[in-house]
This record gives C-alpha cells, sequence and structure tokens, in this order.
C-alpha cells in the first residue's frame, strides 16, 4: 500500500460573502494539487490570488465551500489531523515579555509536552535556529529575522511531519532571509515535508522540489521545478576545459574533442520568476479580452 500525500486538495472552492448581499467572492476555483511526503511545495501567486486562502484550507482554518483536503489522509476540518502539522504565520504574536526558552517551552506545553523531554527539544530548537545564545533574551528585543526562527522554532517543537510556512522570510533582510532558507533545507534533509507560500520567487526557486502558480483562485500551472522552467525549444551544453578553437567549431561539432569534458546536456532554464511572470500576465490578458467581449455583445444587444 502506497504513503498517503503528505497534502492532498481536491477539487477545492471557497466562496467568501461579498460587500453586496446576495454576491459572493470566490477566493478559490476548483484547486487540485498533491504534495509527496519529504517535498519541498512553494506555492507562488500575486496578492489576492487565493494562495493564503488554500493554505488556511489545508490547515482546517476555513471549510471548503466544496471539495476536499487532506493531511497524511485525515481530512483537514478534523480536529486528528493537525497533530503532525508546525505552522508559521505571515505576521506571528508571540509574548514580547517572555525570552526565547520561554516562548519555546510554552509552546511546547501547549503541544503536551512535559519534563525531560521538553527541556531537551528547547535546547534542540534554539540551537537549530541559531538562537541558543538568545535564549535568555527578551522577545521585545529582537529583530524580525530572530522573531521568524523562533517563530520555526515553535511551529517544529512537537516535531512535525509537515510544516506550513506562510511568507517565511516577509520583512527580513538578506542575511536573515538566508539563513531561513538554510533552515528549510535542514527540515527537507530531515525528511519533513514543507509546504510555503512566498513572494521571492528566487529564494522559491533555491528550495523547492515543485511549484504551483495560483493567480485569480485559479492553480494556471504547476509540476517539478525542473519541468516548469524548461525551454522545450533549446539544448544547453556546458563544456569544461574547452579551447577557444573548440568554440569555434562548436556549431559544426561532432564529437568532443580537443581534451574537453562534456560536463551536461538538457533543455536550457528560463527563470521561475520569468515563467509566474508569463502565466499572470497570460491570465490578465484572457480576462481583458473576456471583458471587451462581453462590451461588443452588449452594444449589439442594444
Amino acid at each position: 500500500m502506497s504513503e498517503a500525500a503528505a497534502v492532498d486538495v481536491k477539487n477545492l472552492v471557497k466562496d467568501f460573502k461579498g460587500p453586496f448581499r446576495g454576491k459572493k467572492v470566490q477566493a478559490v476555483r476548483d484547486v487540485s494539487l498533491s504534495i509527496a511526503p519529504g517535498e519541498v511545495y512553494g506555492l507562488i501567486g500575486p496578492n489576492g490570488s487565493g494562495k493564503s486562502t488554500t493554505m488556511k484550507a489545508v490547515l482546517g482554518l476555513v471549510a471548503p465551500t466544496s471539495g476536499s483536503c487532506a493531511i497524511f489522509g485525515k481530512n483537514s476540518t478534523k480536529v486528528d489531523s493537525r497533530g503532525e502539522v508546525g505552522f508559521l504565520p505571515e505576521n506571528p504574536y508571540f509574548y514580547k515579555h517572555l525570552t526565547a526558552a520561554e516562548t519555546v517551552r510554552f509552546y511546547g506545553r501547549l503541544c503536551g509536552m512535559r519534563g525531560r523531554a521538553l527541556r531537551d527539544r528547547i535546547e534542540e530548537m534554539l540551537e537549530l535556529v541559531g538562537l541558543q545564545d538568545a535564549r535568555d533574551r527578551r522577545l521585545k528585543g529582537f529583530s524580525k529575522g530572530m522573531l521568524q526562527r523562533i517563530g520555526l522554532a515553535q511551529a517544529l517543537v512537537q516535531d512535525p511531519r509537515l510544516v506550513v510556512l506562510d511568507e517565511p522570510t516577509a520583512g527580513v533582510d538578506p542575511t536573515g532571509s538566508r539563513e531561513i532558507r538554510d533552515l528549510i533545507l535542514t527540515l527537507k534533509e530531515r525528511g519533513i515535508t514543507v509546504f510555503l507560500c512566498s513572494h521571492l520567487l528566487e529564494q522559491v526557486q533555491e528550495i523547492c522540489d515543485r511549484v504551483g502558480i495560483i493567480h485569480g483562485g485559479v492553480l494556471v500551472n504547476e509540476g517539478r521545478l525542473d519541468d516548469l522552467i524548461a525551454l522545450e525549444d533549446r539544448t544547453e551544453l556546458i563544456l569544461e576545459n574547452a579551447s577557444a578553437d573548440l568554440m569555434e567549431q562548436i556549431r559544426t561539432l561532432v564529437e568532443v574533442t580537443y581534451g574537453a569534458d562534456l560536463v551536461s546536456e538538457g533543455r536550457a532554464r528560463t527563470t521561475l520568476e520569468s515563467l509566474f511572470l508569463k502565466e499572470t500576465q497570460r491570465q490578465e490578458s484572457g480576462k481583458g479580452r473576456l471583458v471587451r467581449s462581453r462590451k461588443v455583445v452588449k452594444r449589439v444587444l442594444k
């Protein structure tokens, strides 16, 4: 029997009440995605695209209008699905009068941890996020990057199998952002599944195995990162120790000569940022054509 997906979203639809009576706003429209155990999955999209709503539905914080979400085979709307999940929201709130160690202890106790196991876990988490030297400092003196790292510590305190991160590097300086990126890679090495939303496309490209692009509540593209950013009409050759003479003859090259080593061969890559802009602009242009068509129809009917 195959292992259940870490996250399984099927035909998710979420409607919210609109500003006018009888009107509804559809934040998510028929979204389906699956995240394998141990995978780092990035969901990216512009503001208001539906990525946070999708994430909240996975966590059971909002109920789907239709469709379903499951975590390791358990329905997300059920409390028992959340026992193996750690969550870091975009703007976490902490009690600023507590120290770093006291904060991790507080969340550990909320998860039912006690005694020696909790004490050992506090030290392990502070070391993991690089805050062992600040364990006795109060959070009111922490920088944004340090607060995000203590947020990661509380998300990991109960040793979850899935970690959900909503804009984990929001407002963090480049150094702090790099540290958080390295922490996510460490989680991946430990076999922990990571589901994250981020606007930092370069960072997503560095750490994610698979990516979904959501726009207007619709998942417009999704798949393995290498496949998404591959350019189908181009081939890339990387040569090592190639001489100037070899470079002049490259177009008619039949076999590797002059002592050059063929390091790799494959399709050239675009960037995740370029792919993201292409997909969202295509959606916007499609909406523009639809609006123009409606205007033409109205004029004809008049």
